[in-house]
């Protein structure tokens, strides 16, 4: 039976609050589910996964209804109250027990060591400081956890890449809700100290126009020591 955070998630002074973006992101993303291939991205993301997972900036939830049976708990990260309680209703649908927690990336509410597995999808573009965010992930994951990842960030060729940073020096961020473009998820992990595992590119959507937004990656990551070398 699913549940949530006894903790009130309309509770004032949220760390992060973009209640405009929220919303428009909560209708965008549940087109994307359908219409540019997002739920098969999640079920590749998610399967294979066992025990108790913590899943950072949690968004609206969507991730919810694709955890396999194996998984016995999700703690769920959502700073941004709209989304925060959006998340509360995908909860209390999915079969895999849910708890909704209040709190940032970079100041993980939860005790270290705590986890087998670690989900970030579509959060590194946003968080605040990503090495920090990055060295509570570690953190709270017990020796040989893994880490799931599907992010957007820096890619295409010179052009893309010079309008990415500009897009990131100016309107992109207040408008997205601090996201950023031209970040290099890959980069930060390795620079984080996790073991890269298998990874691929891809793009959202893979057919249609090329936007700052559209290079993905989707892979696997351990540890520092804990987990295989990374393919080439």
């Amino acid at each position: 039976m699913p549940f949530c955070s006894a903790r009130d998630p309309a509770r004032p002074r949220d760390a992060v609050h973009h209640p405009w973006f929220a919303r428009r992101y909560a209708r965008l993303s549940v087109t994307a589910e359908t219409r540019m291939g997002m739920g098969p991205i999640r079920d590749r993301l998610l399967t294979g996964l066992s025990g108790r997972v913590i899943e950072i900036g949690a968004g609206n939830g969507l991730n919810f209804a694709h955890y396999p049976r194996t998984v016995s708990e999700v703690v769920a990260i959502e700073p941004e109250r709209v989304l925060r309680q959006l998340a509360v209703e995908a909860a209390l649908r999915a079969e895999t027990p849910v708890d909704v927690v209040p709190g940032t990336a970079e100041a993980l509410p939860v005790k270290s060591e705590g986890f087998d597995a670690a989900v970030v999808s579509l959060v590194l573009c946003s968080v605040r400081d990503v090495p920090r965010a990055l060295a509570e992930l570690r953190r709270v994951l017990r020796p040989g956890g893994e880490v799931r990842f599907f992010e957007h960030g820096r890619g295409g060729g010179r052009l893309m890449t010079l309008t990415q940073r500009a897009l990131d020096r100016t309107v992109w961020p207040p408008l997205a809700g601090g996201c950023h473009v031209s970040r290099d998820p890959l980069a930060a992990l390795r620079e984080a100290g996790f073991t890269l595992g298998p990874y691929r590119r891809t793009l959202m959507p893979e057919r249609g126009p090329r936007l700052p937004t559209s290079y993905c990656v989707l892979g696997t990551a351990w540890r520092a020591g804990t987990g295989p070398s990374a393919p080439r």
